[in-house]
């Protein structure tokens, strides 16, 4: 853990044609999703900053730091590769990677979740709207980090695996 973090972005379309536009920060050792933001704007490098921020106080705690460097491994987005965002990752103690712009697939964990959002939540939930959609992210979050089974965890959610870690 906390020697890769990846993030992605995805859109969510509402019955009522709006749209919900939501990006994540993975720990790609034990598969949480420790951040998250939604908008029905854009992603832009503002949110992007709260995305890195929460997912290192999630990590670190409020005053925390990683105590080495983790890499940040995104796409080629304009909110990731903004200059803004670089350096405010660099302040937090993150190392800024970006996939070649060829090959998005080398954000493999990150692309392999929004399949599983749109799949086995997304996709079997009520959307008429923005408001609701949003509302039920905190929920969709939670049950994928301690309920959702992975095969490289052993078939085990990531709070189950973090825990176990942390115990060994």
């Amino acid at each position: 853990s906390d020697v890769r973090w990846c993030s992605d972005g995805l859109e969510l379309s509402c019955d009522n044609g709006e749209k919900v536009r939501v990006a994540f920060a993975l720990d790609c050792c034990d598969r949480e999703i420790m951040s998250w933001v939604a908008t029905t704007k854009g992603i832009d490098a503002a949110l992007v900053g709260d995305l890195m921020i929460q997912a290192v106080e999630n990590r670190f705690g409020p005053d925390g730091k990683p105590p080495k460097t983790i890499e940040w491994l995104t796409d080629n987005g304009s909110c990731y590769t903004a200059a803004e965002t670089r350096s405010f990752a660099k302040q937090l103690g993150l190392k800024p990677v970006t996939t070649p712009v060829t090959s998005p697939q080398s954000n493999g964990m990150a692309e392999s979740f929004v399949k599983t959002l749109k799949r086995d939540y997304a996709k079997l939930a009520e959307r008429p709207d923005s408001q609701t959609v949003m509302a039920q992210l905190p929920k969709w979050f939670d049950d994928y980090n301690s309920y959702h089974p992975h095969s490289a965890l052993g078939y085990v959610p990531p709070k189950l695996f973090r825990g176990k870690r942390a115990a060994n």
